[in-house]
């Protein structure tokens, strides 16, 4: 089974986002595969094993959000380092 959001967070507020994620990450520890497309990276990265970030329609750096969290481009350009 596979999931597919796009931008589930927009537009809602703090406590909704919060509640949406935690059930993603509710279904995902069920098994359900979720294919989540999201601009709030700092949540995404919190759900996601894997993760895509893209830049002018191209993809700009891939690979374990273990790894990614580290990386200094990411850090500066979506964190807010």
């Amino acid at each position: 089974r596979l999931l597919l959001l796009d931008e589930p967070s927009m537009g809602l507020a703090p406590l909704l986002v919060q509640e949406i994620f935690k059930t993603l990450r509710e279904l995902n520890g069920r098994g359900l595969t979720i294919l989540l497309v999201e601009q709030n990276v700092r949540q995404a990265l919190r759900i996601a094993q894997y993760a895509y970030v893209m830049e002018n329609g191209n993809i700009a750096l891939r690979g374990p959000t273990a790894e990614l969290i580290h990386n200094p481009k990411l850090i500066e350009a979506y964190l807010g380092a």
